[in-house]
């Protein structure tokens, strides 16, 4: 089955440069085909994606969002039976509704599937367009999985941060990504849009593998005891003339026996998975940071319950001089490190109790 990734925007927001980079990066050795629809009579970015030997179906008498609706169906029909390719993008025009475009897409069948949705945004026009174009606009960003900001190199850490709280206002369940595009890996940015949360995904693991080994070493314990209970009764047995003294020993042990596995039970059914005791929360930060602040951050977070029982975190976070900070923290021991651009800031903290709210505050 085809993977649908509807990429929308604002016109010149940058969307056919992110396509671009995409194709280079990420789609390497994939069968593409990019549908477009201009809004207008001619299509002006066609001319540069025909260039990479990309098949391009372009509509340019409306909007999917409008009339084209019905074609659109069609039209992307006529695309998966024709090319069956591994990959369709769907670049809409930049004054339609995402939602619309979803919609439409979603009419075709039950056997197309929508990939991503993804909405660039101009960092430096953000609140501009929000005044201006209003529902147009909100509702592209209301209805993106992952919103990727264009020329953010271009602006403070201030007006930045200015538009990231305007679109997590409208949508606070996206990602967004903030690193300037020549700092990324087109890979990078598709596993944004793909909600590949690796971070997550490698701690909760640990996690699993940390109780998933403890309740190993509790079994194996219990199957010890039971075992040096087995042969104490086969000693009763045979052993008579140490009868009474043995029957007290026997009991005693019987009785620790029935207390351990009372516990290891509890320990069963109310721990078996870690996802049943911690939970995780994950925070995406434009801050740029110093490896003092980040040494006080993770200091904080190890040093005891002011945000809960943290098990562990993992993070990946812009420096103030433009290189990245990769870290790791585990109780009493953390590690910092340089490594690559990651698509923002992200960060992954896993624990019992924790206290969200705060810990969010402090990488914000």
């Amino acid at each position: 089955m085809a993977k649908i990734d509807i990429i929308s925007g604002f016109l010149g927001a940058g969307k056919t440069t992110l396509i671009k980079k995409l194709i280079k990066d990420a789609f390497t050795g994939e069968k593409l085909v990019i549908i477009e629809n201009e809004f207008g009579e001619i299509g002006i970015d066609g001319g540069f994606l025909k260039e990479s030997g990309i098949q391009i179906t372009e509509m340019n008498s409306g909007c999917i969002c409008c009339s084209l609706v019905g074609d659109f169906g069609k039209a992307l029909r006529e695309v998966l039976d024709k090319y069956t390719p591994d990959r369709v993008i769907i670049e809409p025009s930049g004054v339609g509704k995402l939602s619309d475009v979803i919609k439409a897409v979603k009419k075709v069948g039950d056997d197309v599937q929508i990939n991503s949705t993804t909405t660039v945004v101009d960092v430096k026009k953000c609140k501009m367009y929000l005044k201006n174009y209003g529902e147009f606009y909100e509702n592209q960003i209301e209805s993106a999985g992952t919103v990727v900001l264009s020329r953010t190199q271009e602006v403070s850490e201030d007006k930045l941060n200015t538009a990231l709280e305007l679109i997590h206002n409208l949508n606070d369940e996206a990602s967004v990504i903030t690193t300037p595009w020549d700092d990324i890996d087109g890979n990078k940015i598709l596993e944004a849009m793909e909600k590949i949360n690796t971070l997550e995904k490698e701690l909760i693991a640990a996690a699993n593998f940390d109780y998933e080994a403890d309740e190993k070493e509790a079994e194996e314990h219990k199957k010890l005891h039971e075992h040096g209970h087995h042969h104490h009764h086969h000693e009763h047995e045979h052993e008579h003339e140490h009868d009474h003294e043995h029957e007290h020993e026997h009991e005693h042990e019987h009785e620790h026996e029935h207390d351990h596995e009372h516990g290891h039970c509890c320990h069963h059914h109310g721990h078996h998975h870690a996802d049943d005791v911690f939970e995780s929360i994950g925070i995406e930060t434009a801050h740029k940071f110093t490896k003092d602040e980040l040494e006080g951050i993770l200091s904080r977070l190890a040093g005891g319950e002011e945000f809960g029982a943290v098990l562990r975190a993992k993070g990946i976070v812009p420096a103030e001089d433009g290189t990245w900070f990769h870290f790791d923290l585990v109780p009493e021991e953390t590690e910092i490190r340089t490594g690559a651009a990651d698509f923002t800031g992200r960060v992954c903290v896993i624990g019992s109790k924790i206290d969200s709210a705060k810990i969010k505050e402090l990488f914000n």
